[in-house]
């Protein structure tokens, strides 16, 4: 068959732009599409993603950090993950961390220019006095930093989640990861509705929803787009774009890693079906993106980690937000409005 056109390419993406700064949403077809079209010629979904987010999320970008408080001895079999016990990367199991630890954590990621601050812990649900100490946890970060404070704690129930709310957790991260067909290839033990259930539970109790996935993991670009829909559908407010650093001893240390290219792509289609969402990216982005990292702005990216993730280190902070104000662009720091509404340009 031959190529389609150059001129018919930039014809749908000049469509899908021009609805998406209406605030119109695009659909399951065309976002395939322009992902399609994107591995033969990337720059113009590339290019359309940049306008979206000049118009809702203008040029402001928001920084996270996360802090591993409790590591390793999942119950979980996530085919990408160094914390379950299925699998034998290297990686050292701690029980919690101690509060005061905590808080200077939080103290440094403010000074690097965080404005929230992520507790993660391992395995699929807190146990009653777990959740106590991030209860404890949550409180001091809050009151002692003034950062904003998100929680990664696997499943929720409605009590669960309103403990927390109560704790002053702001905001709960629990990732689809892939799509509704393709999970069941990457995890075994527990199911799509059970994610979708903690999400609903974290909105219910008031908190706002970050909920993402991850990428390399063996999906399709339609696997790509249902995730981006499902995602939509759950009412995320925050969306964290995670793509895989192959770690040994897991399933996936063998994968092969996405290109660059392909990577922003998807940054793009994310934010085209979601315009006004605040995008961010998340682990894998310097092993994958490379000396390309600053385009995850331009295709429409609003946010990122900064500092180190779970079980990987990331990039000298100082270095993130050069390189963000290199670009004119605005890092949101402690003590400053983080909205996941739009906000014009």
């Amino acid at each position: 068959m031959p190529a389609r056109p150059e001129g018919l390419v930039r014809s749908l993406a000049d469509d899908v732009t021009r609805r998406a700064l209406q605030g119109k949403p695009i659909g399951r077809q065309e976002a395939v599409a322009l992902l399609r079209e994107a591995q033969r010629d990337p720059w113009p979904l590339i290019l359309s993603a940049d306008r979206v987010r000049r118009r809702f999320r203008g040029r402001r970008v928001h920084l996270c950090s996360i802090a591993p408080v409790k590591v390793g001895r999942c119950t979980e079999d996530c085919r990408w993950c160094a914390q379950s016990a299925h699998w034998k990367a290297a990686v050292e199991p701690c029980g919690l961390m101690h509060t005061e630890e905590v808080v200077h954590l939080a103290r440094e990621a403010a000074q690097h220019g965080a404005a929230c601050f992520g507790l993660v812990t391992s395995g699929a649900r807190l146990a009653p006095e777990e959740l106590a100490c991030v209860q404890e946890m949550a409180r001091a970060v809050r009151s002692e930093t003034g950062l904003d404070v998100c929680a990664s704690a696997g499943a929720l129930d409605a009590d669960l989640a309103s403990r927390l709310a109560a704790a002053g957790v702001r905001r709960y991260n629990h990732n689809l990861e892939t799509s509704r067909a393709h999970f069941p290839q990457v995890c075994s033990t527990h199911t799509y509705e059970d994610r979708l259930a903690s999400a609903r539970a974290a909105l219910a109790a008031g908190m706002e929803l970050c909920c993402g996935g991850i990428f390399g993991i063996g999906e399709t670009d339609a696997d790509r787009v249902d995730l981006a829909l499902a995602v939509r559908d759950a009412g995320a407010h925050v969306v964290p774009l995670n793509f895989l650093h192959p770690i040994p001893g897991t399933p996936l240390q063998n994968a092969v890693p996405l290109e660059p290219l392909k990577i922003l792509s998807i940054v793009a289609m994310f934010r085209l079906v979601l315009p006004d969402r605040i995008i961010k990216l998340a682990g894998g982005r310097e092993r994958n993106l490379g000396e390309l990292q600053a385009l995850m702005f331009l295709a429409g990216a609003d946010a990122c980690l900064v500092g180190n993730y779970l079980t990987t280190r990331g990039r000298p902070p100082a270095d993130d937000l050069k390189l963000i104000r290199d670009l004119g662009l605005e890092p949101v720091g402690a003590g400053d409005p983080v909205t996941a509404a739009p906000v014009g340009a």
